[in-house]
């Protein structure tokens, strides 16, 4: 398995809810038509609210390297930069899991 954590610090309060906004447009794309992307959860920070905390993981580095070139994916990546102060990505490889198979 191939995973990532990303954390995107927002602007403002109005950047936070465009991005969500964003956010809420994409992921019924990525649930729907990425079957190599096993989990895409997109979590608040709590006492944070311009944080959000993305964890993502897929079967392998294809299935990334796949959602990377859809039109959905292209299109939030294309849109996010408007709304974010600052973005932090953590490329991971699982070593065990619970819950999840590759």
């Amino acid at each position: 398995m191939f995973g990532l954590a990303v954390r995107f610090t927002l602007k403002d309060e109005d950047s936070a809810s465009g991005f969500d906004a964003l956010v809420a447009e994409t992921l019924p794309q990525i649930r729907e038509s990425e079957p190599g992307t096993l989990v895409y959860a997109v979590h608040t920070v709590e006492d944070k609210p311009l944080q959000r905390y993305f964890y993502e993981l897929y079967r392998d580095r294809a299935a990334f390297d796949a959602h990377e070139q859809q039109p959905h994916v292209k299109r939030f990546l294309d849109a996010r930069g408007q709304y974010l102060a600052s973005v932090e990505v953590d490329f991971l490889t699982a070593q065990d899991a619970k819950g999840v198979t590759g």
